[in-house]
């Protein structure tokens, strides 16, 4: 029995445990009296951390690799037959090692924080080392205790069931998971700046730039996860759509409005020196909420498709996300008088104020999605009856919500702080407006009927021309290599309006993919047609593949545009080695201006049932996701400057207007 690798990866566990004990001690002592502990000792912990995370992540990733179904995490998730790339990505597939990661990724973040605190004096950033000690603690327990994934079976199988099949038949399995937890856990990084200045009494703006790149950072990997994890939905599940109000879903999606909401009240304090309680309260919320998500995800109380697990997890998670909610709003509750702004926004037509409406509705919007995904859950808790929030419900609240989001987008980096007069903002905004409201026109003498889809368009269209506007208006030169130099100098303004650009994208692809979209289910005997949306779908024949780890049937369909050939649908069915089920695999024809959806309903040698689905604008869905994730990215991408930040510099860019 090979226990080697196991030995190595609880070792690891437990040397991680033990630096997040000692950095957690020597964070505090350091915080509290610098002269008692020695610099070199804070680092040496943090990589020691790394190290133990490194060590049990290669050892869980060696043990699958090589077959050893000694280990009670391979024996869970790992058969013979799975191909490599999926072997390793199956170091995430299930609760003990997804948690393996997560330290992983915490620890990297660690050991980030500590190469920045360049002496025991700052008290700041030895503190918030000792609050991600505290952190540390509480996960690496979790791996070397009750999701322990190294535990040695005493009569190992032969071979093993392998991974949920949704885990090893799409490759967005290596980068979803991924940058989830780069966006979950990275937000450890302003709370724990935040939670050691509330420890210190300290207010001020030292704590968000020092925490800034992190949250960033943590930001455009969350809102990547977010989109590729839509995308994945969209291409493995086969119900033609992308987004479904799952609790899991929505899980990752709480947070990243709160973190939203957080990254632009962060704007308003360090310019104008207001909002600084607001900002506590946001990032101490964003936190707690991705441990809570984390505790919805590998608890198993809600029932979902992107539940993979059973776990014993769940106490331990619920426990400690109490003790970050009640703890650091304790804090919170007992220093915030001494952290309250000194200024408010004098009028709600600035742009303080369009932000606060901004955050309000991003906070509203992230408590009515939190409501939606725990009621039942509460309610099956308190009185044992089963209920259900649908659809319905978070699409009726989500509209208003999402278009006074687009509103408060598009006016508000135009604004001008303190007041912004009528006669400022027509000079501004007027040739936006004008366009956009040429364009809502356009539509409705095309047909467009649909008041709701009429508006999204005139948002967006006014969004996306202001920006390009006041890009015109700040080049001094209207040449590729001024625009680069205006981009690159800016990089905080700009990065934040390449991510509304890519907000206003998201939100015209969802509305045309929605109202425009055509369905149908069609049934077809061999070599039989039907018309579908001005294609003749024509079922030819199916074909059998067996290969090293499934059983695939195909159904061969093809699409003709005016006799013309112009697609091979080859939707399948999947049975995997292990899994008796059989899983889905819808065809994808993607395009600029639309895409064709191709999923069996019934697959017989003769006969198939097909559901057909045509999505305009589908692709431009994941595009403008790219481009609010890559805002994020520019943003921080340039060097941080300590006299004058982006944001001090952003507002004076759009005084020139």
């Amino acid at each position: 029995m090979n226990t080697v690798l196991p030995s190595a990866g609880w070792s690891g566990a437990m040397l991680g445990l033990a630096a997040s004990i000692v950095l957690a001690l020597l964070g505090f002592r350091a915080q509290r009296n610098p002269d008692r502990v020695r610099h070199a000792r804070l680092r040496v912990t943090a990589w020691c951390m790394l190290g133990g995370a490194v060590l049990s992540m290669s050892a869980l990733i060696g043990a699958l690799v090589t077959d050893n179904f000694a280990m009670s995490y391979v024996a869970e998730v790992h058969s013979r037959s799975t191909p490599l790339f999926f072997t390793i990505t199956s170091a995430w597939a299930s609760l003990g090692g997804s948690l393996v990661l997560w330290t992983l990724v915490l620890a990297g973040y660690t050991a980030v924080v500590a190469r920045q605190v360049r002496s025991v004096e700052d008290r700041l950033g030895t503190g918030a080392l000792g609050v991600m000690g505290v952190v540390g603690i509480f996960f690496f327990g979790l791996v070397t205790t009750v999701a322990n994934p190294f535990t040695i079976m005493a009569n190992p199988p032969a071979d093993g069931p392998g991974a949920n099949p949704l885990l090893r038949d799409h490759i967005m399995v290596a980068f979803h998971p991924p940058m989830l937890y780069l966006g979950f856990v990275g937000f450890t990084v302003p709370f724990a700046f935040a939670m050691s200045a509330l420890l210190l009494r300290r207010g001020g703006v030292d704590w968000l730039r020092r925490s800034r790149r992190a949250g960033l950072v943590a930001w455009s990997f969350l809102t990547g996860g977010l989109v590729l994890g839509a995308w994945w939905s969209y291409e493995v599940l086969g119900w033609g759509g992308y987004w479904a109000w799952d609790p899991v879903e929505n899980a990752a999606l709480i947070p990243w409005l709160v973190a939203t909401a957080f990254l632009h009240s962060a704007v308003v304090q360090v310019k104008r020196g207001m909002l600084q309680s607001w900002n506590f309260v946001l990032v101490l919320a964003t936190f707690a909420l991705t441990i809570l998500g984390t505790f919805l995800t590998r608890s198993s109380v809600v029932v979902s498709v992107h539940s993979f697990s059973q776990s014993a997890v769940g106490p331990a998670l619920l426990a400690f996300f109490v003790l970050v909610l009640g703890g650091g709003f304790t804090l919170f509750a007992l220093r915030g008088e001494r952290m309250a702004s000194l200024s408010r926004p004098e009028r709600l037509a600035s742009r303080e104020g369009v932000f606060l409406v901004n955050n309000l509705l991003l906070t509203v919007f992230a408590f009515v999605v939190l409501t939606g995904t725990v009621y039942p859950v509460l309610v099956e808790a308190v009185t044992g009856a089963q209920v259900s929030v649908g659809r319905p419900f978070f699409d009726r609240m989500a509209v208003p919500l999402s278009l006074g989001l687009l509103l408060a987008m598009g006016i508000g980096p135009f604004t001008p702080y303190r007041h912004a007069t009528f006669g400022v903002m027509w000079m501004r905004l007027r040739i936006p407006l004008l366009i956009a409201s040429s364009a809502a026109a356009a539509m409705v003498l095309a047909g467009v009927r649909d008041p709701g889809v009429v508006l999204v368009m005139f948002l967006v269209t006014a969004s996306v021309t202001a920006t390009v506007r006041q890009l015109v208006v700040t080049v001094p030169h209207p040449r590729p290599a001024a625009v680069w130099r205006l981009l690159r100098s800016q990089r905080a303004y700009w990065g934040g309006q390449l991510a509304h650009l890519g907000v206003a994208v998201v939100a015209l692809a969802i509305v045309s993919s929605s109202a425009f979209a055509q369905r149908a289910t069609v049934t077809l005997e061999r070599g039989a047609s039907a018309e579908f949306a001005g294609y003749s779908v024509t079922f030819e024949k199916t074909e059998r593949h067996e290969l090293s780890d499934r059983t695939s049937t195909d159904a061969h369909i093809v699409l003709r545009e005016g006799g013309r050939v112009v697609r091979v649908a080859e939707p399948r069915l999947n049975v995997f080695a292990g899994r008796p089920q059989a899983v889905g695999q819808p065809s994808v024809w993607p395009g600029v201006a639309q895409d064709v959806y191709v999923a069996l309903g019934a697959l017989e040698d003769n006969r198939v049932v097909l559901n057909l689905y045509r999505y305009p604008l589908m692709s431009w869905l994941w595009a403008g996701g790219a481009l609010v994730a890559a805002g994020g990215f520019w943003a921080v991408s340039g060097r941080l400057r300590r006299k004058r930040t982006d944001e001090e510099a952003a507002p004076e860019v759009v005084s020139r207007a």
